[in-house]
């Protein structure tokens, strides 16, 4: 099986909510799954992780720059009436 990448729903996160990943819209049951109270990607989301000495070094010198992937996941939904923003870093599983 593939790895799979999951997402904590904040507490008050009613049923009805929008995702995007990078700001792309995803589409539940094509994109990702509800289980319980996570979302469960059907592709492997990454993060960027810690950077080591070497690099963390060639990034202080100007000699390269970071550009791994880093994706971020964005729950919209309402709370007390409001459109609400919660922006979520992924974990895989």
């Amino acid at each position: 099986m593939a790895p799979r990448s999951q997402v904590e729903l904040p507490v008050d996160v009613g049923a009805t909510f929008d995702v995007y990943v990078n700001g792309v819209p995803k589409r539940r049951g094509v994109d990702f799954d509800v289980v319980g109270r996570a979302l469960v990607f059907r592709e492997e989301l990454a993060q960027e992780g810690r950077l080591g000495f070497w690099r963390w070094l060639s990034l202080f010198l100007g000699v390269a720059g970071t550009y791994r992937r880093n994706d971020t996941v964005d729950v919209v939904y309402d709370r007390d009436g409001r459109r609400t923003v919660a922006s979520l870093q992924p974990t895989i599983r």
